[in-house]
C-alpha cells in the first residue's frame, strides 16, 4: 500500500508542475521568424581558388641563418691553376652533405690503422685518412684522438682554387 501511495504522490507532482501557465511568447516569436524565412535561402559555396605553384628560387643561394663570409680583397689569396678537384673521382657518400652536418664522436685503431666516429648524415659514420668529406672535396689528411683535420678546395672567385684547412673537432658527451 505505500507504493500505491508513493506512486499517487508522484504522479501529483509531475501534474502539478504541468500546469500550462508558463510563457512561450519567446519561443513563439522565434518560430514565427524562422517560418517567415523565404524558402531555399542557404547561400551558396564560395568559389574555390585553385592552388597556384610556388618554386622556390633561392636554393642555390647563401644560408640566411648562417653569418656572412667576410673578405678582406686586399689581402685574399689568390688561388692556383694547380690546385683543383678531381673530376675524375668517383664521388664518395659522405661528399652529399655538408661538412658542418659533421661531428667528431670518437676514435677507433686496430691494425689497418686509426678510424674516426663521425655523427650525421643520418647515422655514425667511420672514416679514414684519405677519405673524402663534405661537398667542397674535402679529404681527410689526419686523424688524431681530439679532431680530425680535413682540406676542402674551394673556388677562389677569379677561376682558380685554394686549399683551405679546416678541423672537426671532438665532441664530448654532455
Amino acid at each position: 500500500m505505500k507504493v500505491g501511495s508513493l506512486t499517487l504522490i508522484v504522479v501529483s507532482a509531475l501534474l502539478f508542475g504541468c500546469d500550462g501557465s508558463r510563457d512561450f511568447s519567446d519561443l513563439q516569436a522565434y518560430m514565427d521568424q524562422v517560418r517567415a524565412k523565404p524558402k531555399g535561402s542557404i547561400e551558396p559555396l564560395p568559389k574555390f581558388q585553385p592552388y597556384e605553384a610556388f618554386t622556390y628560387s633561392a636554393a642555390s643561394m647563401r644560408n640566411p641563418f648562417q653569418p656572412p663570409v667576410k673578405i678582406d680583397l686586399a689581402n685574399r689569396q689568390k688561388g692556383s691553376q694547380r690546385v683543383k678537384p678531381d673530376e675524375n673521382r668517383a664521388k664518395q657518400f659522405l661528399e652529399g652533405f655538408n661538412i658542418e652536418v659533421f661531428e667528431m664522436v670518437g676514435t677507433l685503431s686496430d691494425t689497418k690503422g686509426v678510424f674516426a666516429l663521425v655523427r650525421g648524415a643520418g647515422g655514425v659514420h667511420r672514416v679514414k685518412v684519405g677519405d673524402y668529406l663534405g661537398r667542397n672535396d674535402g679529404r681527410i689528411v689526419s686523424i688524431n684522438e681530439g679532431q680530425i683535420d680535413v682540406v676542402e678546395i674551394v673556388p677562389d672567385g677569379d677561376g682558380g682554387w685554394l686549399e683551405r684547412p679546416r678541423s672537426i673537432s671532438l665532441k664530448e658527451r654532455t
